[in-house]
């Protein structure tokens, strides 16, 4: 099977098999003595009954069985519970180890995160594949090596009394150990793997759908998204059905047999132990009856068995975190010390990976020192794409991109000292507002704050506070409205003075007039700053110096905007739109 190719190749997992190598032979072993106790007790119990139904010999005939069938009716739970509790913890250190190691590949590419992952990716991995690789072990692993060696201990135990009924019990057994399964994962493999692919899937979408609803509301397609999302659904439930449908059938095909196997053992104990009123003849309901706690132990093998092609699944994708080339680059945490900062973007492509379609296609420009930049498209054209390649969170597929010349995704984390970033919805922490400014600067100190509120049009909102300044914002900022969110987040901006600011349509949410008020602040604010203005509104246009056009990931139209209002049919259409002068 493929699954163990993978486990060859592992890094995953096999690195702490050896870890906890005790604690895992240990489960192992407990996992054989709940079962070895329970058949011991159905088989002591039935010669019990038997013997208790002639005239013993010797009460110590009857009075050891009945303190073996004591001390396996204790056994049984004892052992149960302590295997429960020896692989239960034994699977919680390996998945909290895995998730510790997630983090960690994850943490060494967190600034260039979305150039390799989705959101939704990450989410299912850490929802879907390390719970599977937990039931990789609870309901797989441990409970085929234990009927395997209930197998064999069972065979060679019957062995002592008749070689060729101990061969046919071998070949009956085995339909239950091998062919049972085999057939669940040739029936049912396949459809459990395209339900785990469809949940992923649902993860993906659904997360990174929500996180981008404002795009869906804009185009008006929610009505589409929401049939996609329950075709996806409708699939995954259909799927359910099936394979609920398969395991009942072959949960049948189970049973069946453990009747055969019972007949079989009736039939020989009946031929190999015969006799009237005892002696002998009481050995056949201690054989028949040890068959019936086997069955805990072989019939769930078939569902276990038939999950390895979604347990396969995981453990790629676990694998292909480590195995994928890291997106930082070599050259990290580059500084420069200049007063003048030059963006030049220079045959710039960009797609996603996976994916063959590309999002930003052979762009060119550049952007001058305090130039105020309009970027403007439809939703889904690429605008937000290159803001995010702009500051630094992805990396290029191919061309340059570059500040003063040096790549920008050769900063690292420190092209936050360059470039800032308000987006449209700003978040505010659980914390004071001092603390929420000196995110911008932590040396700020009291007489920068006030100046800062100020120069944004919050002081007097701020002094009108209980505690002003150590007035603790709620979860998200929600106490403050669109506008003044908007502005706390300007004031970060201005106590980290950085000289590129990216406004990633800041004004979405808010009615014209806060809209137009909040662009004068920015104008008046940010006038010595670059600015990169990602908008699908002409609102505030008339004050940059360029307005850039893209459209299918490609740069359609650029010019100032008196020139594009004079020349570009496109740009005047979309001008009589928002005057209101457009006639269908």
């Amino acid at each position: 099977m493929k699954i163990f190719k993978l486990f060859k190749k592992d890094n995953w997992i096999r690195p702490f098999l050896g870890k906890y190598h005790k604690s895992l032979l240990l489960a192992l072993g407990l996992g054989f003595m709940t079962f070895f106790c329970g058949g011991a007790l159905m088989f002591n119990s039935g010669y019990l009954i038997s013997k208790s139904a002639s005239h013993p010999e010797n009460i110590l005939l009857v009075y050891v069985p009945i303190v073996l069938t004591r001390a396996f009716g204790i056994g049984r739970p004892m052992f149960r519970y302590l295997e429960r509790l020896t692989s239960h913890n034994w699977v919680l250190k390996l998945t909290s180890e895995l998730r510790l190691k997630l983090y960690k590949v994850l943490e060494k590419d967190a600034v260039f995160f979305k150039n390799k992952y989705q959101t939704g990716d990450i989410l299912g991995i850490l929802s879907e594949d390390i719970d599977h690789i937990q039931n990789l072990y609870l309901r797989t692993i441990f409970p085929t090596v234990i009927a395997w060696i209930l197998y064999v201990v069972l065979i060679i135990g019957l062995g002592f009394f008749s070689v060729w009924f101990a061969l046919i019990m071998a070949l009956l057994l085995f339909v239950q150990l091998g062919l049972f399964p085999l057939v669940a994962i040739i029936v049912n493999g396949a459809k459990q793997e395209r339900q785990k692919v469809l949940k992923n899937e649902l993860y993906t979408e659904l997360t990174d759908n929500i996180l981008g609803i404002s795009d869906w509301i804009f185009s008006q397609r929610g009505r589409e998204y929401l049939k996609y999302h329950k075709n996806i659904e409708a699939d995954v439930q259909h799927i359910n059905r099936e394979i609920k449908k398969d395991n009942h059938y072959r949960d049948i095909g189970v049973q069946l047999m453990f009747g055969v196997i019972a007949i079989a053992l009736l039939v020989w104990s009946s031929i190999h132990f015969p006799g009237n009123h005892g002696g002998s003849a009481n050995w056949i309901a201690a054989f028949v009856l040890v068959i019936f706690p086997l069955i805990d132990a072989f019939s769930p093998l078939g569902a276990a068995a038939q999950e390895a092609n979604i347990y396969q699944d995981s453990l790629r994708r676990l694998n292909n975190l480590s195995e994928g080339k890291s997106t930082v680059p070599k050259k990290q945490n580059a500084k420069l010390n200049s007063s003048s900062f030059v963006i030049e973007v220079d045959d710039l492509t960009f797609n996603y990976p996976n994916d063959n379609k590309k999002v930003l296609h052979k762009l060119s420009f550049q952007i001058d020192n305090q130039e105020k930049i309009a970027i403007l498209g439809r939703s889904g054209s690429g605008k937000t794409t290159l803001a995010k390649l702009l500051r630094g969170d992805l990396i290029p597929s191919s061309g340059n991109l570059r500040l003063n010349g040096t790549e920008i995704a050769d900063f690292g984390e420190k092209i936050s000292d360059y470039v800032g970033v308000i987006h449209q919805t700003p978040y505010l922490f659980n914390t004071t507002i001092s603390n929420n400014l000196r995110v911008g600067n932590e040396e700020a100190n009291i007489d920068d704050l006030w100046d800062v509120l100020d120069r944004v049009g919050l002081k007097r909102m701020v002094e009108n506070l209980p505690e002003g300044l150590e007035t603790v914002v709620d979860e998200a900022g929600l106490r403050f409205s669109g506008g003044e969110r908007h502005r706390l987040a300007l004031a970060r901006i201005l106590l980290k003075d950085v000289p590129v600011v990216i406004l990633d349509e800041p004004t979405v949410s808010l009615d014209p007039l806060t809209e137009q008020d909040l662009i004068e602040t920015f104008m008046k604010e940010l006038k010595d700053k670059t600015i990169i203005w990602i908008t699908h509104h002409l609102q505030g246009l008339s004050a940059m110096d360029k307005i850039m056009f893209i459209e299918d990931g490609e740069l359609k139209v650029q010019g100032s905007p008196a020139n594009l209002a004079f020349n570009d049919k496109h740009y005047q259409k979309l001008l009589a739109i928002d005057h209101g002068d457009y006639i269908v």
